[in-house]
């Protein structure tokens, strides 16, 4: 695969988050998904890690590489501290008074432990907004206990509806429950610092717990179930709002994806598949019948997808307008001529790896677009800069590594 580059990259030029500086002091994936696309939009991000240890992120390795690190780790700064010693404690106020804002996911209560409660981090800077990642959320009956998304999957009822109806639920192969948070984190975020740079505010803690975003966005599920009783049932890749609706194995052993979700394109499917009939057979004239009556109209679907190669059905399916597109694995996806063309993934130099794929930057702003500016860092990396510029010399820095604060 050929060697993929940002369009236009311009690793000095102005970022719509210039001027943000966020502390963050969190471990594995929603706290560093949040501040991730705060970094890729130009916010200075400086992790905060454990002394000799570092995030746990970088204990995720394949074949020994700590592929998740380089991954949700670009464009941020790395400094070793030790919060809970008296001098580390002092060192991370420091930070604190010229920070805007500081992400944490310990379990709750850890911070106030350490006399690092919000109100000593607000008492230090008003204006400072404070994130706090952790399972259950800071209050409640389960606040205590360790909330890995794993759990947060299953409890939400996201698990229950997800698979097959004769098989275990099943729980997403990534970390579904951590991502959606950071999402929903990024955006509760930039709305705190607009209150503050724009309405004059103060700062102020967000709550974010890893169960809400998640089970808003599971939508209607529990409306659906106050009217029917039902609901979180496992139907595969069917759905039980729109049909026909899944995935369907073609002739040469791949796959397609279908959705089929208004009515012209429900008939322009059936068209397209030489029946036309099928429109005004009252199985499945209305989508309600088609629901209904899934069972009987999706193998007749399926019958169609089997006698044809994958490329023909696009090509054929692309043709008519119908709504009919690749199911590809990851080999698949990185040769997608789209993913290619709009470098949705991109390709660094790597020590390691010798090229690095990842993710471009998802949200594309046509005058302050974001971009992947450098690497993640190595632990301590910017232990001299960022000590430096809070009036550390050498030997003071020495020192401090010397008693394990940093």
């Amino acid at each position: 695969m050929e060697q993929l580059h940002q369009r236009d990259y311009r690793p000095d030029a102005p970022a719509p988050l210039d001027g943000v500086r966020v502390l963050d002091l969190s471990r594995l994936v929603a706290g560093n998904a949040l501040t991730h696309v705060l970094a890729d939009y130009g916010a200075e991000v400086i992790k905060i890690e454990r002394p000799g240890k570092g995030d746990d992120l970088r204990n995720w390795r394949v074949d020994g590489i700590s592929i998740h690190w380089k991954v949700y780790a670009r464009n941020k700064k790395s400094i070793t501290l030790n919060p809970r010693s008296a001098k580390g404690r002092e060192i991370l106020l420091r930070l604190v008074e010229g920070a805007q804002v500081l992400v944490e996911n310990f379990l709750p209560g850890t911070l106030e432990k350490w006399d690092l409660g919000p109100d000593v981090l607000l008492g230090r800077n008003p204006k400072l907004v404070v994130v706090r990642v952790s399972g259950w959320g800071q209050s409640g009956p389960n606040r205590d206990q360790p909330g890995f998304g794993s759990l947060v999957e299953a409890r939400s009822g996201f698990a229950a509806m997800n698979g097959f109806a004769d098989r275990p639920p099943v729980l997403p192969p990534l970390a579904l429950a951590d991502m959606v948070a950071g999402m929903y984190g990024g955006m509760a975020t930039l709305t705190a610092l607009r209150e503050v740079e724009v309405s004059g505010g103060r700062g102020q803690v967000i709550d974010l717990p890893l169960f809400d975003p998640l089970l808003s966005i599971l939508g209607p599920q529990a409306a659906q179930y106050q009217l029917t009783g039902q609901g979180g049932s496992r139907t595969g890749s069917r759905s039980t709002t729109t049909a026909p609706r899944n995935t369907y194995r073609c002739k040469d052993g791949k796959y397609v994806a279908l959705s089929a979700s208004m009515q012209s394109m429900a008939e322009r499917l059936f068209k397209t598949m030489g029946r036309a009939d099928l429109i005004e057979d009252p199985r499945f004239r209305t989508n309600a019948d088609r629901v209904r009556n899934n069972d009987i109209l999706d193998p007749i679907v399926g019958e169609f997808m089997a006698a044809h190669d994958q490329a023909e059905l696009l090509e054929i399916f692309q043709a008519a307008g119908v709504t009919v597109g690749p199911v590809h694995d990851t080999a698949g996806m990185l040769e997608d001529e789209m993913v290619r063309e709009r470098e949705i993934m991109l390709r660094f130099p790597d020590a390691e790896m010798g090229e690095l794929p990842m993710h471009n930057v998802a949200a594309h702003l046509s005058e302050t677009p974001g971009q992947i500016r450098h690497p993640a860092p190595d632990l301590g990396q910017h232990n001299g800069e960022i000590f430096s510029a809070l009036g550390f010399g050498p030997e003071e820095i020495a020192a401090l590594e010397k008693e394990d604060v940093i």
